[in-house]
């Protein structure tokens, strides 16, 4: 929690219109538990507006474009090129500051798009085994890589996590390492190797803050957020 007297950090969270004003609240609520001041961005955004913030998260929401990572349209996908142009240049701002960014879900696949990976535009059909699931409950099992920093923060092997995404990581982008994938092989979580904290979740950590290991998460995003100095999970 914020000791008396030291500066609320201004966290900006990038969301959908109207559906993803039900996620905005559980982020304010991870952000406000660990004192910070969450400010909801939504698109269009000038670069201008970027300037202040101490740290970003990039949230979930519909599909990436296939365009910004060459991948084939789905008749069904649900685009929004505009959002897409906003979390780009939130990521053209904070990543040569090295301003923290934690990625989630649809989050985690822009920062790997931003460093030049790609998508599995339909992660049903890349992995043939995976079983129908959609759900903000934990259902499935992630198992972190060791050594791994997000291993550390978690303070676990494996952590349980929901399951709420039609793409996944194919590729990785420069810098980006693999560090956990649940049961059916998906890649579920990374770390960019060249930044102080700059991770991405393929589950959505804001739905389970009722379970411990996620808000470590959070707590740890903070604290990379408040010290400069500070590289959570080494």
């Amino acid at each position: 929690m914020r000791e008396t007297g030291t500066k609320r950090p201004r966290i900006g969270v990038t969301t959908s219109r109207g559906g993803g004003r039900y996620m905005w609240w559980f982020y304010w609520l991870a952000l406000r538990l660990y004192g910070a001041v969450p400010v909801r961005l939504l698109a269009p955004l000038e670069p201008s507006e970027l300037c202040g913030f101490d740290g970003f998260i990039i949230g979930g929401g519909d599909d990436i474009s296939p365009d910004l990572y060459r991948g084939d349209t789905l008749i069904d996908a649900r685009l929004d090129p505009e959002r897409d142009e906003m979390e780009l240049a939130v990521l053209d701002h904070a990543t040569p500051r090295d301003i923290p960014v934690l990625g989630v879900c649809r989050g985690a696949q822009m920062i790997n798009v931003h460093k030049g990976g790609n998508l599995h535009q339909n992660v049903r059909e890349a992995f043939a085994d995976l079983p129908p699931m959609w759900t903000p409950l934990p259902r499935k099992t992630v198992t972190f890589e060791e050594p791994s920093r997000l291993g550390r923060i978690h303070a676990c092997d494996c952590v349980r996590v929901n399951s709420l995404h039609n793409q996944a990581i194919d590729t990785t982008g420069e810098n980006i390492r693999i560090v956990g994938r649940d049961e059916f092989g998906v890649p579920q979580a990374f770390e960019d190797t060249s930044a102080r904290f700059l991770m991405g979740v393929q589950w959505h950590p804001e739905f389970l803050l009722y379970r411990p290991a996620h808000r470590r998460l959070f707590r740890a995003f903070l604290t990379a957020v408040r010290d400069p100095g500070c590289f959570p999970g080494t």
